[in-house]
């Protein structure tokens, strides 16, 4: 096959953390076939060029936490990220696109605010079926997935807070051993949310055998980040010790002023835990507020039995006193209470107003509370009994505990969101910052401006350090015979756009993106190419 496309002119960054050097890239097809030093590569007629002058050029970045599995189907450009350079969308947190059923289907559109309409589906019987479907739709960027835990709770025991049967555990342990063989990554939970929570650490230990067997990775966003952060983290390492897989840790912070010191030990222990030779890791957002459901302040206990369930008790207004009076008091054992962690409502922050039209964007819930005369408690169950899938903001990070996080030699980034173009309807949607510059914001403010670690390692960060780690093999490198997944960019000028007031902001700096060696992204504007693949863990 002849040479389709040449990047010259460039510094290169290889992913492997070396300083970069100037070369030129040929590449073939979808691989890499050289990288060469300026002016000698052989004569390439007819191949694509791409003109990298006074620009990086380096493998393409991975976003580990990717809640796009939804978002794509609507427009498969996945715009927000892959202006940033991502090039490889990573799915499975609590959700995932199978293996799925009714049940599934109903806790889905309950509580990830997923609804199968205008030709998207988010449920399927197997994980290969619905990211063979992504790809037969067309996407821009590669995707992968974890096995998500709330999937594989739901199919167990449905929303019941109970333990699994010997049977209906077998049965999970099969199931994933068929995701395993067919290219899943692993299992990856947030034992912090309902029904997922309901998991015993023996269960996952159980579930996750098939993870082990097949050199997958159990990671999760763990069933405590504030009171109890410690103690969860030496479950997650538990759970990989016992099942003879990799662990890692989503979106590593410590929640809750008081928490923050916990920070530091997280990270002594995690790295004690790498020293001994486990495999362990952890990938971060930078920001100090994290963005989830105004539910998720809701005891688990109140969520047994799903939605419905939530929403009788709301109705009744002595178990509605109830519930306020343990969100108001009530941690640990299993509860991570974000209302407290987010001083009881002055670090709530509403993504957009509410579904009734009352004005909400911008305030905190203690400002709301303020207007209705409520406690801010009672103002929070109001409004959940109104619109359960009403999403906030939650300020509970240290901006010193976010550098030092950042600085980690094994954080990978995750944006922990959906991909969006910024065009109606997808401006209505409500946003955090991180869905259009998590990656930017790495690379600009804390790697250029606050020297958390340099360029060099930060591109070995977002490319070869996921991939190795999820098994994504010839991946995460620009070296011949790796996948030509590309971005080039200008690290003196990458820069994020985005804030909570004005969420729907491009990142800038990047100039070229090309995925499985198709350009998806030239002179700043996105393309029409979807050459984005399914991939297979190991494959």
């Amino acid at each position: 096959m002849a040479t389709t496309l040449v990047i010259t002119g460039g510094t290169v960054y290889d992913g492997s953390g070396s300083e970069g050097v100037r070369a030129d890239v040929a590449v073939e097809g979808d691989r890499v076939v050289q990288v060469a030093p300026p002016g000698q590569l052989p004569d390439t007629p007819g191949a694509r060029r791409i003109d990298a002058t006074g620009l990086a050029v380096a493998p393409g970045f991975v976003n580990v936490l990717s809640h796009a599995w939804g978002s794509l189907q609507q427009d498969g450009a996945g715009t927000s990220d892959l202006l940033q350079g991502v090039t490889t969308q990573v799915f499975g947190e609590a959700f995932s696109l199978g293996p799925g059923n009714d049940d599934v289907r109903e806790m889905v559109g309950a509580l990830a605010g997923g609804h199968e309409e205008g030709g998207v589906r988010l449920v399927f019987d197997h994980l290969a079926d619905g990211l063979d479907h992504l790809e037969r739709r067309g996407v821009a960027q590669n995707v992968a997935s974890f096995v998500g835990g709330h999937n594989l709770r739901v199919l167990g025991a449905r929303f019941d807070d109970r333990p699994l049967s010997a049977h209906e555990l077998d049965r999970l342990v099969g199931l994933m051993r068929e995701e395993m063989q067919d290219g899943a990554l692993g299992i990856g939970t947030a034992l912090i949310y309902p029904p997922g929570n309901y998991a015993s650490t023996d269960e996952l230990i159980a579930v996750c055998g098939p993870v082990g067997e097949y050199g997958g990775t159990y990671i999760s966003h763990m069933r405590s980040e504030g009171d109890e952060f410690l103690e969860c983290l030496d479950e997650l390492l538990l759970i990989g010790e016992r099942a003879g897989c990799r662990a890692e840790v989503y979106h590593l912070k410590a929640a809750g002023r008081r928490n923050w010191p916990k920070m530091a030990l997280a990270i002594e222990r995690i790295q004690a835990a790498r020293d001994a030779g486990r495999e362990v890791g952890a990938n971060m957002y930078p920001y100090t507020a994290g963005g989830t459901a105004l539910a998720a302040c809701i005891p688990p206990r109140f969520h047994d039995g799903g939605p419905d369930a939530l929403a009788r008790r709301l109705a009744d207004p002595v178990v509605r006193r109830e519930i306020a009076a343990a969100m108001s008091t009530e941690s640990g054992g299993g509860f991570e209470n974000l209302f407290l962690a987010a001083s009881e409502g002055e670090g709530i922050l509403f993504f957009s107003d509410l579904s009734d039209g009352t004005p909400a964007r911008g305030r905190h819930l203690s400002d709301l509370a303020g207007e209705l005369g409520l406690s801010p408690a009672d103002t929070l169950l109001e409004i959940v009994a109104r619109d359960a899938e009403t999403g906030v903001a939650y300020f509970l990070m240290d901006e010193a505990n976010v550098e030092l996080g950042l600085a980690q030699p094994w954080v990978s980034l995750g944006s922990d969101a959906e991909a969006y173009a910024a065009v109606a309807p997808h401006t209505d949607e409500p946003t955090h910052p991180r869905t259009y510059g998590t990656f930017a914001r790495f690379l600009g403010h804390y790697v250029r401006e606050r020297g958390v670690t340099d360029f060099a390692d930060a591109v070995r960060r977002l490319t070869s350090l996921p991939c190795d780690g999820l098994g994504l093999r010839d991946r995460g490198r620009l070296a011949p015979g790796a996948y030509a997944d590309v971005v080039v960019l200008d690290p003196s000028t990458v820069i994020d756009h985005a804030t909570y007031d004005d969420p729907h902001r491009y990142s800038t700096g990047v100039h070229h993106v090309v995925v499985n060696g198709e350009p998806v992204v030239e002179a700043g504007a996105v393309l029409e190419a979807r050459p984005g693949i399914r991939l297979r863990r190991g494959a």
